[in-house]
Parts: C-alpha cells; structure tokens; sequence
C-alpha cells in the first residue's frame, strides 16, 4: 500500500472510529467529500481500531478520543507502536486547547474538535502529518 508522497496520485485510506454511529456516519461523509480519501472501515471501540488496523492497514486513522474499553488516546498509542504504524488524527467534543496533550500522550499527528473537522482541515491534517 502506498503511503504519502506527492510523486503519484493515491487515495487514502481511511478507518474512521467512534462509539457514536451519527459521529462515525459525520467522518465518513467528511472523508468522502475530501479528494483522494476513501473510507476503508469502521470501528466503534479502541479494541475493535486495533483489529481493524491489522486486517485493512489504512492509512489514517480518524480517532475519538473517548471510546468504551481503553480509549482512543491508548489505542492511539497501541497503534503507533504498529510496525507500519497509520497516521492518526484525534476527534472529540473537548475543547482544542486540550488536543496539545491528547498529542503528546499518544503520539497522534493532529487533534480537531468535531465541530471544526472538515475537508479542508483533513487534507491540510494529512499533508503536515506525511512531510
């Protein structure tokens, strides 16, 4: 699987985690109206991100912050430990002064609140993220 680089086009694949199916069904419409993205699967739990990362090895990982089981900021770290590890961006309702420390807890590229993801904020997320 291909990943960043501007040499050729790509699509990006992405798993789109959260607890809330109206926030899962939100990123995928986000990441479905971003050019050169593609929504690879679903998960609704930081276990089930983890099985899910082994079996489709996406890309990118749009993580909820608060899940059931361990949350998305320890399963952010599980993933990153990953051999070919996805880049990951954090989500959450909290405010976006609280993302400095999700970050640099788990080792994610970014963190948005949810109100403030969007398109454009996706593409510039991934573009600073694969540098």
């Amino acid at each position: 699987m291909a990943r960043g680089g501007a040499e050729s086009p790509m699509t990006v694949h992405v798993l789109v985690v959260d607890d809330q199916a109206p926030f899962r069904q939100a990123m995928a419409a986000v990441v479905g109206a971003t050019d050169g993205f593609a929504v690879v699967g679903e998960a609704a739990s930081g276990e089930d991100s983890i099985t899910a990362c082994s079996a489709l090895q996406p890309d990118l990982v749009l993580m909820d912050v608060n899940l059931p089981g361990i949350d998305g900021v320890q399963a952010t770290r599980q993933l990153r430990a990953l051999p070919a590890p996805p880049v990951v961006l954090l989500l959450s309702t909290y405010d976006a002064d609280a993302g400095d420390d999700f970050v640099i807890e788990s080792g994610a590229a970014a963190y948005v609140t949810k109100s403030e993801f969007g398109p454009d904020w996706l593409a510039a997320a991934w573009d600073a993220a694969t540098r």
